[in-house]
């Protein structure tokens, strides 16, 4: 038996039990966590609005640890390697998982939605998820770059195609994912310019690297003034609270790569921008095995590191929702096992 967090039912927080540590199958390992991070789609999935939630859940996707057991058909992973797993479990058959683009896998599962995640210390993962550590990566580094570094670096690199030299617009830039999305902008090569409702959030977002930090309503005027003909890129990771100022900041030919929607709320579209501008807008959803390595070799390199809001205890779970829920945090909060 352990402890973990566990969501019986929406709107309400999630709460600690005894669960029992679950047989491991064939194909799987199992996991000893020393962090795992909250992710705001933990908030959302609490809220109700991931459509595939199955209750009661141990939420949560940001997994690392060292395997402490191994299944008879693992042939990739041994005892006591160091391990991070992607935010899902791919199918691995189709065509997106053939391609190397299991993130868009149509039949895989997600933990801490429709199978149970990592709200506790002890995981089994399936070794199509995967993926080695570094030896010098931290601990909160391992567990985020999947949902986090990961996610940031498949938006930008992958979906974005963003080059050295380029204009970054990061909006919701005081935020775990914002934070790191500086760094990695910067790691990139651009000119990163940071967006925030959260003036106090400013000087830690200097400190993240960002060269210029925009904040207040109609932050598109200040961006326009930094950077006269717009931005190449805007990484949205807040959605419909500052999409159309992010919008409104792309230079002709630019783009918005969606990351986040943090109230799920739709937006209104300018088609008569988007078209004489020539711009485009993406979503990017989750990250791959690919781009998951690409943030931990980053990370290895000493050109990410994590920035940690907070770290709380399993008991303390819905205390760290309530702090995040008010944007009371600067970075990323973990809970520690």
């Amino acid at each position: 038996m352990q402890k973990a967090a566990v969501l019986t039912k929406t709107k309400e927080y999630p709460r600690v039990q005894e669960i029992e540590i679950e047989p491991l199958r064939e194909d799987e390992v199992q996991v000893e966590q020393i962090e795992t991070g909250i992710c705001y789609r933990d908030i959302l999935t609490m809220e109700g609005f991931m459509p595939r939630l199955v209750l009661p859940i141990v939420p949560g996707h940001e997994i690392s640890g060292t395997v402490r057991k191994v299944g008879p058909k693992v042939t990739k992973f041994k005892v006591g390697d160091r391990v991070t797993s992607l935010i899902y479990v791919p199918c691995g058959v189709c065509e997106y998982c053939r391609s190397g683009r299991e993130n868009l896998c149509r039949d895989k599962k997600t933990f801490g939605e429709n199978m149970n995640g990592a709200y506790r210390k002890y995981i089994n993962i399936p070794e199509i998820s995967l993926v080695k550590v570094p030896q010098n990566v931290s601990p909160e580094a391992a567990a985020i770059a999947a949902c986090v570094t990961g996610m940031v670096v498949q938006a930008l690199d992958v979906v974005g195609g963003l080059r050295e030299g380029q204009t970054l617009l990061i909006t919701g830039a005081g935020g775990g994912v914002g934070s790191h999305a500086v760094q990695i902008g910067k790691a990139l090569g651009a000119t990163v310019i940071a967006e925030t409702s959260s003036e106090w959030k400013s000087e830690g977002i200097r400190k993240a690297g960002a060269d210029f930090v925009v904040s207040g309503s109609d932050f598109s005027k200040k961006v326009k003034e930094i950077s006269k003909e717009g931005v190449d890129i805007v990484l949205e990771t807040v959605g419909s609270p500052t999409f159309m100022d992010g919008f409104r900041s792309l230079k002709f030919g630019g783009r918005v790569v969606v990351v986040g929607n943090v109230d799920v709320n739709p937006v209104s579209l300018p088609l008569g921008n988007l078209i004489l501008k020539g711009n485009s807008i993406a979503g990017s959803v989750s990250s791959t095995k690919k781009s998951v390595e690409k943030a931990l070799k980053l990370s290895s390199e000493g050109k990410i590191t994590p920035v940690v809001g907070k770290v709380y205890s399993l008991e303390e779970v819905g205390e760290a929702y309530r702090a995040m829920k008010n944007r009371e945090l600067f970075g990323k909060a973990y809970i520690k096992f």
